[in-house]
């Protein structure tokens, strides 16, 4: 016979929840602030006042906070992301929306995205061994990857993209421009208003459409992206 599920949980639980959720929030602080070589269990128990030894009841090692920490930020991406892909929305207007909550959610919590990618932390890498990939993708990081290839893969049964490309190959080149442009946003606010003429200025959002935009375009067939070259939305 099954057991009762618990609906609520315990007071210790929800204490418990705090207390990590506390010191991780400390943990960005401090990375914000300090960078990689400021983030250690000393530094941060001095940010929250309590004793390195009580910080080791929740975390076993740096390393371990910082996995977490990196997690916290996929975890927050992909609910911003489920907001944004709503089944109401076109295809097109979906996975625009999707590239676009990736750029958004780095620039509004600069901080964060940055330490999720930090070197510091022991979790397996995007595009890790063979024998990693199951842990990557049980990964918050692994599943937000796995959203943009299931996306992709979306396309490719719909007609929209080109099927000969490698979807997962594809996911990691996108990744890739998405992670450029947030690192530019967070490392250069002003690089979407540097134009020759002053008057062709366009804000963050202007610019992120656009180069979403090129995204998309560059995984359509090579006669679809032709017709949508007149599109003023590219």
């Amino acid at each position: 016979m099954s057991q009762p599920l618990e609906l609520e949980t315990s007071p210790a639980e929800r204490r418990r929840q705090k207390v990590r959720g506390a010191i991780l929030e400390a943990a960005e602080r401090v990375f914000s602030t300090e960078g990689e070589a400021g983030l250690s269990i000393r530094r941060l128990a001095e940010e929250i006042d309590y004793s390195p030894s009580a910080i080791y009841k929740y975390f076993g090692s740096k390393e371990e906070l910082v996995d977490e920490l990196k997690e916290a930020f996929f975890s927050r991406l992909m609910q911003s992301v489920d907001r944004a892909a709503l089944q109401t929305l076109t295809f097109d207007q979906r996975i625009r929306r999707c590239f676009s909550t990736y750029i958004e959610v780095a620039a509004e919590r600069p901080h964060h995205y940055l330490a999720a990618f930090s070197s510091l932390g022991a979790s397996a890498p995007l595009g890790a061994a063979d024998d990693d990939w199951s842990t990557f993708q049980k990964s918050n990081k692994g599943q937000a990857f796995g959203m943009v290839v299931a996306l992709l893969q979306e396309g490719q049964d719909k007609g929209v993209f080109d099927p000969s490309l490698n979807p997962f190959l594809a996911a990691k080149s996108l990744w890739a421009s998405m992670h450029g442009l947030a690192q530019l946003l967070i490392h250069l606010p002003g690089f979407p208003a540097m134009m020759p003429d002053p008057s062709k200025n366009v804000s963050v959002k202007e610019f992120t459409a656009f180069h979403v935009g090129l995204m998309v375009r560059s995984l359509q067939p090579a006669t679809q992206t032709r017709g949508n070259n007149e599109n003023p939305d590219v």
